[in-house]
């Protein structure tokens, strides 16, 4: 795949570059749109796929050159909305990319302070100026017209411990409250928010650089979590990893805090110590935003509040944004996930576990699919080991399938035809109650079952759709036999 790229992918333009030169990985328009709902409307139809509500389709990344409101600024979304196009700006074959994660983990890379004025500081507008308003410099979008407000959804939260000074960089729910004000969402057990409860201690606000924009590597990254990235680990090292070269990061010019330096805008500002605000105060319609499980998240009662110090970028930036359910979310925490998982894996049983793909219909976090080679009697029983090892993996997993090496885990058909053909409900599901899982899937509350007592609590399961090793030789599929297409058809692919 290295031939195709041309240029090599530093930054979010020489991505966007890239895809222009590929066939049906990219499409502009030059027609207005309005952030507000329209702009996520078009795109869903386009090419968001992952949960999203039909119709949609996997389809090209997707440039707005013309937002309503706001001439200077470009939007663009889409662009890892497939595993395909991921695999394109990481120079990997898709199916490869679990792979390429875990090993990044291994070669970590720590990031540099760039040298001379970086290219995100081309603009500066401080918020301390009265003319300062966020609604207005920048078109956030809003996803649906029930969303609490316009939110920033690709913005990496970079933040550094008050006491160690060790740093992580993680994407949150980032919605605009005022002209200088954010709420921030974060999910119990992110390491931020381990930053800003030490800081609300100490009675401090915390500083932190929102980054929008920037090389896909760095955003794949960022979505590594716990155990695989412990606590003190700067996921921006596996981008330098990926790309063989430090992220570069420049100084904040109003906060002690660095940001990506290529980015095409950051947001600069402060975790307020004790200071919350309700997510829907805007618009009160105690929804949130479309959130990765397909559904529209509650709005917040009460979330942490960025002051904004500045916003910086580059000129003519263009604002990066996805749609919650869509394939976007899928490739970023999914592919981590894969990595996390197998790595553990491999470690625990070398050469039975043969590749994993966390699922689209799980947003990438909550299904996964785990190939698992049996090789002689004594595995029976491990392929089912293998789907709790996941679970410690990645701990918002909440489904498991498990086949065998025959089987295309990246293709639902074949992966759903062996459950039909090598699974037995009574005997081949394990289950596990009581367990933490992920707060956004609407299933999880005592509503829907008396297993759970609190929300984000679920039963987690496995489906060994696996053949039991000894009648192996009663499940052999049909053998075709094999020619080269292309005698036939010269243009197949």
């Amino acid at each position: 795949m290295s031939e195709n790229i041309k240029p090599a992918v530093h930054d979010l333009r020489s991505a966007i570059a890239l895809l222009t030169s590929l066939k049906g990985e990219y499409v502009s328009t030059d027609t207005e749109v309005d952030p507000h709902a329209e702009l996520s409307g078009v795109y869903r139809y386009v090419g968001a796929g992952g949960t999203c509500e039909r119709p949609t389709r996997k389809g090209p990344a997707m440039m707005f050159n013309n937002v309503k409101g706001f001439p200077d600024v470009r939007v663009v979304t889409g662009l890892m909305a497939t595993r395909e196009r991921v695999g394109h700006l990481l120079d990997c074959e898709p199916e490869k990319l679990g792979f390429l994660l875990r090993d990044s983990v291994k070669n970590a890379i720590d990031p540099v302070l760039a040298q001379g004025k970086p290219a995100c500081q081309e603009v500066v507008h401080y918020a301390e100026d009265p003319r300062f308003d966020l609604r207005t410099l920048l078109p956030a979008p809003t996803n649906t017209e029930e969303d609490a407000g316009p939110y920033f959804t690709m913005g990496l939260c970079y933040a550094s411990d008050p006491e160690t000074g060790e740093s992580d960089v993680t994407i949150h729910r980032l919605c605009i409250q005022s002209r200088d004000e954010l709420t921030m969402w974060l999910t119990p057990g992110r390491h931020i928010d381990a930053f800003r409860e030490k800081a609300e201690q100490a009675g401090k606000p915390l500083p932190i650089s929102i980054s929008i924009g920037v090389d896909p590597a760095i955003y794949i990254a960022a979505c590594f979590e716990p155990p695989t990235t412990p606590l003190g680990f700067n996921e921006l090292s596996i981008a330098g990893a990926l790309r063989g070269k430090a992220v570069e990061m420049s100084q904040c010019l109003t906060i002690n805090e660095q940001a990506i330096a290529h980015a095409e805008i950051v947001i600069e500002g402060e975790l307020l110590p004790n200071v919350r605000q309700r997510e829907d105060q805007n618009t009160n319609t105690g929804k949130a935003m479309p959130e990765f499980p397909g559904y529209t998240g509650e709005a917040k009662a009460e979330l942490p509040v960025v002051k904004i110090k500045a916003v910086t970028h580059r000129i003519n930036p263009i604002l990066q944004t996805t749609l919650g359910p869509s394939g976007e979310h899928v490739s970023m925490a999914g592919i981590p996930t894969e990595a996390s998982i197998l790595d553990m894996l491999h470690r625990a049983m070398p050469g039975r576990v043969l590749n994993v793909n966390a699922h689209t219909s799980g947003g990438g976090k909550l299904l996964a699919v785990i190939q698992f080679r049996k090789a002689a009697a004594v595995d029976e029983g491990r392929q089912r080991q293998a789907a709790i090892i996941a679970f410690a993996a990645f701990p918002e997993l909440k489904n498991v399938i498990v086949v065998d090496e025959d089987v295309d885990i990246f293709d639902t058909d074949d992966v759903l035809w062996a459950m039909q053909t090598r699974y037995q409900g009574d005997i081949d599901t394990l289950t596990i109650t009581g367990v933490r899982c992920h707060p956004l899937d609407p299933s999880q509350m005592p509503e829907y079952s008396p297993s759970i007592l609190q929300p984000g609590m679920t039963t987690k399961t496995v489906f060994d759709c696996t053949v039991p090793f000894h009648l192996k030789h009663h499940f052999e599929r049909s053998k075709f036999k094999k020619v080269d297409v292309k005698r036939f058809l010269p243009d197949f692919e």
